[in-house]
């Protein structure tokens, strides 16, 4: 898989792709070297997912400094 482009994939998409990565991977059947390419793929949407809720909560912060929404109030158990 080249890398994932922000324009042509969704994070939901990319999650749902890296759950069925981690769901061939767990059953073993793949050979080494399908093993190899699917965790390197795997890998590119980790990324690609964290980096898209790195920036959601970038906007939120700003957001929330700017005064537009306001935080919210976590009960403690």
């Amino acid at each position: 898989m080249t890398e994932p482009n922000a324009q042509e994939l969704k994070f939901e998409e990319a999650l749902a792709r890296l759950e069925e990565i981690v769901r061939l991977l767990e059953q073993g059947e793949s050979t080494l070297d399908e093993s190899l390419t699917l965790f390197e793929e795997g890998v590119k949407l980790a990324r690609f997912c964290s980096n898209k809720l790195d920036e959601a909560e970038g906007k939120i912060e700003i957001m929330i400094k700017e005064g537009q929404i306001q935080p919210l109030e976590v009960a403690e158990e």
